[in-house]
């Protein structure tokens, strides 16, 4: 699909579909979700530039992604997308700016672009004045999106980590125990995964402001110049964060795997206390149920109860001595 955007006296036209070659040439945005070779084709001749294919999008080195044609620069980095709808994923997006339009090519929607063209509708003359700066006020809301997802990342992982312990301190039902612990593996999971993608989403946008400082005097016009650092200030900020949220899942990985370390032994004591608690029961069983002719307890008038009895008293004095040294 193909949207073009463009401000005329103060208001902001966004159009669908195919467009004449001049009125593309007018527009400060054009925007390429899943493009038909046609609307590639169109978006190419209006404004002379080659645009990449979905392969060369996905290609990993850096002089496939961050490159100079003529006087337009091309940006191509990872976005983590689908986080609210429970299928997270990382999509290449390209970012063509030339001095006269931004063109962007993707093959899904993250929630950061879906903001940012509402926001655009109703701020035209702010957020639209410039391709450059559409550009990078695309990258602050994507910013802006990835800090709340970390934010959001970290309260899930307090939550758990909250209740995990609480429950562990205050030794509730083992059901429950366990319900709470397996929640708060699936959570740690999805915190790796979350700030793995986001870590390589903000990576990508490191390298593309790197990138575009070393390049701007060629697209980006001065007074646009400065957001470029507090853009690089808040992608350092948020790298950092990410690791110390990586850091803290794989503490909580490590307490909570300690936690199931803990229950399972305790499992595994309490099979152990009771085999060898009926170890002598065991034994005195197998010795008074030979069938041997002369054995002087079988006609003793006593011997069932007497054989009982010892077979009881055998298998409590075991674990009598077990909780005398603190084993149980």
């Amino acid at each position: 699909m193909l949207t073009s955007w463009t401000v005329e006296n103060g208001a902001c036209h966004a159009r669908d579909g195919l467009r004449p070659a001049e009125d593309l040439r007018g527009a400060i945005w054009i925007d390429l979700l899943s493009p038909s070779p046609e609307e590639v084709s169109r978006v190419e001749q209006a404004l002379r530039l080659e645009i990449p294919t979905r392969e060369e999008m996905q290609e990993i080195e850096s002089s496939s992604r961050l490159y100079r044609e003529d006087d337009a620069l091309f940006l191509t980095a990872n976005f983590l997308y689908g986080v609210d709808i429970g299928e997270m994923a990382s999509t290449p997006i390209t970012f063509v700016l030339a001095n006269t339009c931004l063109v962007t090519v993707r093959h899904a929607t993250p929630k950061a672009i879906s903001v940012f063209t509402a926001r655009a509708q109703r701020q035209p003359t702010q957020l639209l004045t410039s391709p450059d700066a559409v550009m990078l006020h695309l990258f602050e809301q994507i910013v802006d999106r990835i800090a709340d997802i970390l934010e959001r990342v970290a309260a899930d992982m307090d939550r758990s980590s909250q209740t995990v312990f609480k429950g562990a301190r205050a030794k509730v039902k083992a059901s429950t125990l366990d319900r709470d612990l397996k929640d708060t593996l699936l959570t740690l999971g999805q915190v790796g995964e979350i700030t793995t993608r986001a870590n390589e989403t903000l990576l990508g946008l490191s390298r593309i402001l790197t990138f575009v400082s070393a390049e701007k005097s060629v697209v980006v016009r001065k007074e646009n110049q400065g957001a470029i650092k507090t853009l690089v200030r808040d992608v350092r900020s948020l790298v950092e964060h990410a690791g110390f949220l990586n850091g803290k899942a794989q503490f909580l990985l490590d307490a909570v795997l300690g936690i199931i370390n803990v229950e399972q032994n305790a499992i595994i004591k309490t099979f152990t206390v009771a085999s060898v608690a009926l170890m002598p029961p065991t034994l005195l069983a197998s010795i008074w149920g030979m069938n041997f002719e002369h054995m002087p307890d079988l006609h003793t008038q006593f011997g069932y109860p007497v054989a009982l009895a010892s077979m009881i008293i055998s298998g409590l004095l075991p674990i009598w001595y077990f909780r005398r040294k603190g084993w149980l």
